[in-house]
């Protein structure tokens, strides 16, 4: 007997722009007279990729299209991909909350979905009332959902507010509530969808912890999110949607990897006009070398550099240049702040080259987080997420692991033998 208990096969979903429906008698007539005739429905033939950021010259999107892929029985999947891609439309899919327009999904087992905060809750019942609401739209019996009721409060922890209307509950309560009915119910396939962007650190690490505990009893989890280091932690494989399609199927180190190169578009350089001429800001910022040559990679043995050039009209003694580095998940790996005095030779223009010593950081993506500011009274200027930078493995230590993660930096310690 296999053991897929989810296929996907050609699926594809249309939508028209701004209807419900088609929008159109007359569409839906002469949809039903194609149906009928044993022909195919002239409306699939027509659509435009869904790219959000473009307008459209035509009524039809297509936010899935030709997607086909397995999911095996305990396999946790990772769905990651922009907004708009298409991931929240193949989960509502998935969980039959919406039907395709072509193709075929087959689905072996009770399918329990978190697809939004509080999805199947009612807001004038109680969180007691609303736990065997939610359970039955899951389809469990009563005995199942009793049998369950006290670790879903305890793992909510909203035991207090068991038998308030959730309507009075925080966005926080509502999705730990929502989260506990849908993980604890015990479905043989558990889809969720960006249930980490709500809720504090200690919710979020239960949650991961829950969904391990689902997988590790042979069950199905489908994980969406946009944080990569919860689908590193949690998933295996993954699968990478853009405009509506299936662009990546692999390992999920390598369709994080993948994302990441296609989606690092902040570019290595900034340069700009000076418009404000009374405001202190920043003129350029590029990564470069020991050359001067502007630079986007680089071996994990080499020196790194990062040059700025300040224009500071508004010059005092206590400006500081701030800066961050960041990695591809937007961790910080270290923050510096300089005194900008001890370089002032009394000119508005300041440039500068800040190096980062050689085999320190591990092979990846980076990027700077750079202000000009008054620490705690003023921010002049501040660049996000830029002078963008890859370093190499050319060779490092962890080259034997095959790419596996290890952090983000170097250490050098020092191991001794006690003998005593």
């Amino acid at each position: 007997m296999s053991d897929t208990v989810i296929q996907v096969n050609d699926l594809s979903k249309q939508y028209r722009l701004g209807q419900i429906g088609t929008g159109s008698l007359a569409h839906d007539v002469n949809r039903l007279w194609y149906r009928l005739r044993g022909k195919e429905d002239p409306y699939l033939k027509i659509g435009e990729v869904n790219e959000r950021t473009t307008s459209s010259s035509g009524e039809y999107v297509w936010a899935l299209h030709d997607v086909n892929f397995k999911v095996k029985l305990g396999e946790v999947l990772g769905i990651i991909g922009r907004n708009g891609a298409g991931k929240s439309t193949l989960l509502k899919i998935l969980s039959r909350t919406t039907i395709p327009t072509t193709g075929q999904v087959k689905i072996k087992g009770r399918v329990a979905s978190l697809l939004e905060v509080g999805t199947g809750f009612h807001p004038e019942l109680t969180g007691r009332e609303n736990i065997f609401l939610n359970g039955a739209i899951l389809g469990m019996t009563k005995r199942e959902i009793r049998n369950k009721f006290d670790e879903i409060v305890d793992f909510a922890g909203v035991e207090r507010y068991i038998d308030t209307p959730v309507k009075r509950y925080s966005s926080g309560m509502y999705v730990r509530l929502a989260f506990a009915v849908a993980a604890h119910l015990e479905p043989e396939i558990l889809i969720v969808d960006e249930v980490l962007a709500v809720g504090d650190m200690e919710f979020q690490n239960k949650c991961l912890g829950k969904m391990k505990d689902v997988s590790e009893k042979g069950r199905t989890v489908l994980f969406v999110s946009h944080n990569m280091g919860a689908i590193m932690q949690l998933c295996q494989r993954g699968i990478l949607l853009k405009d509506g399609k299936l662009v990546v199927d692999n390992q999920i180190k390598n369709v994080v990897d993948y994302y990441v190169n296609k989606n690092n578009t902040t570019g290595h350089k900034i340069e700009k006009n000076i418009v404000e001429k009374e405001t202190n800001q920043f003129i350029k910022i590029y990564m470069t070398d020991d050359t001067a040559d502007i630079r986007s990679e680089y071996r994990f043995d080499e020196e790194i550099s990062i040059r700025a050039e300040l224009y500071l009209p508004k010059f005092s003694d206590s400006l500081e240049l701030a800066m961050r580095l960041i990695d591809k998940h937007k961790r910080a790996v270290f923050t510096i702040h300089e005194k900008l005095v001890n370089h002032f030779n009394g000119e508005p223009v300041i440039k500068l080259n800040i190096k980062v010593p050689t085999k320190f950081l591990t092979p990846g993506h980076y990027s700077w987080v750079m202000c000009i500011n008054h620490p705690g009274l003023l921010l002049y200027d501040l660049q996000d997420d830029i002078a963008a930078f890859k370093i190499l493995e050319t060779g490092s230590d962890f080259s034997r692991y095959q790419g596996a993660d290890y952090g983000v930096v170097f250490v050098d310690y020092n191991v001794q033998k006690i003998d005593n």
